[in-house]
């Protein structure tokens, strides 16, 4: 990891005005040379940070028997087959919980059913569950998902996610930094070329940029 991603931190912490709450620590990544009308050259990642988010990530689990029971103690709320219908028949509600949560897990066997309930409102959000099948861990998977965050361009060439929290070293910030920057030069086009600059700044702060 370059120690110029450390030192754009660490400056991003500092030149912070101090605050009476714990800000989140955000990356604002601008594209170039992509045809983002194209949605194949869109960027889509679920990407797990080393470090952790740093903050609450509020995820919401699909499911039935045994594997509703184990997702009661890692999950924010667990629905079953007659919520899900429930959601179906209030748009508003469905809305507001697609809003209120970071990502949805469900048992492979009700992704039709969530298809035809929420397809409509998770779809557009980007937000349609992570598929459990029968032999996955549903507390391992949503604790994983705890410390994930989603890189999503859309059309737009500037896009944002969130790598931290002000209260996280330095060191820890731009080790999650430094996952994110791989993966784009992984997976775009033109990998290193395709990104324009990036820049790292908390809630309130500053922007600084993080050299290439």
């Amino acid at each position: 990891m370059a120690d110029t991603i450390v030192d754009a931190v660490s400056r991003a912490l500092d030149e912070a005005p101090g605050r009476n709450f714990r800000e989140t620590v955000d990356l604002a990544v601008n594209l170039r040379d992509l045809d983002l009308n194209d949605p194949s050259k869109r960027v889509d990642e679920s990407i797990v940070l080393p470090s952790g988010t740093g903050q609450d990530t509020q995820i919401v689990v699909f499911a039935t028997g045994e594997t509703a029971l184990q997702a009661e103690s890692v999950a924010d709320e667990v629905l079953g087959p007659d919520e899900l219908e429930d959601l179906g028949d209030d748009t508003d509600a469905a809305k507001d919980l697609a809003d209120e949560t970071d990502f949805f897990v469900a048992e492979a066997a009700l992704m039709q059913d969530i298809g035809r309930y929420l397809g409509t409102v998770l779809g557009p959000r980007g937000k349609m569950p992570t598929p459990l099948q029968p032999d996955d861990d549903v507390a391992e998977t949503v604790n994983r998902m705890k410390n994930t965050v989603q890189l999503r361009s859309r059309d737009r060439r500037t896009f944002h996610t969130r790598v931290g929290a002000d209260d996280m070293d330095p060191d820890s910030i731009a080790e999650n930094i430094d996952v994110i920057i791989r993966r784009l030069e992984a997976t775009l086009e033109k990998g290193p070329l395709n990104i324009d600059s990036v820049f790292v700044k908390t809630t309130m702060g500053p922007s600084v940029e993080v050299p290439a």
